[in-house]
């Protein structure tokens, strides 16, 4: 089966971000990820962090920034040859993508990998992890009406890889898309 664009999505610390840079580059594929622009705007050194004061801060949690940013992802779908990396991807690119994966990864599981990652003890990942996760589903429910975890039900794959490797991920994500 030929695919020309691919998103990934799933709630904070799922790993969306690494599995599709590496599926992106092993399909020989462009990657785009919009998040990464709204966490530029806090300038912050990890992503957990970034994410929280992007939304505590004024352009981070306008309307207008996140419409922005959705076109961006639609502009780059529409080019093809794209694994696209966003959190509302799945809505927003269920007419134009060729398949759509969510990554349904439990909150321990997210927090413990947080941890590891940014280095912090569990506990701190697990609350930040939370935190991020309570205020996107309140803004994007709030901007767009809808919480931002019904994309499970239309998803095309919805993998839960908590024993998985990275590669592994990657692996059987490639397995479904080329079956």
């Amino acid at each position: 089966m030929k695919m020309d664009v691919i998103v990934v999505s799933g709630p904070p610390g799922s790993g969306s971000t690494s599995v599709s840079k590496l599926l992106a580059e092993k399909l020989g594929y462009r990657y785009f990820v919009p998040g990464k622009i709204h966490k530029d705007i806090a300038g912050k050194k990890n992503e957990t962090d970034s994410a929280l004061a992007a939304w505590r801060s004024a352009e981070g949690s306008s309307d207008e920034f996140h419409r922005s940013l959705d076109k961006l992802q639609i502009d780059e779908a529409k080019k093809g040859k794209v694994v696209i990396c966003g959190k509302l991807a799945i809505h927003f690119l269920k007419d134009i993508s060729d398949c759509k994966v969510w990554l349904d990864i439990p909150l321990e599981v997210r927090a413990k990998r947080t941890a590891e990652r940014d280095g912090i003890p569990f506990e701190e990942a697990l609350k930040k992890i939370s935190e991020r996760q309570e205020i996107e589903r309140k803004e994007w429910k709030r901007i767009y009406g809808f919480d931002y975890f019904y994309q499970r039900e239309i998803a095309d794959y919805i993998l839960d890889s908590s024993g998985m490797t990275l590669k592994e991920t990657v692996d059987r994500i490639l397995s479904f898309v080329r079956d």
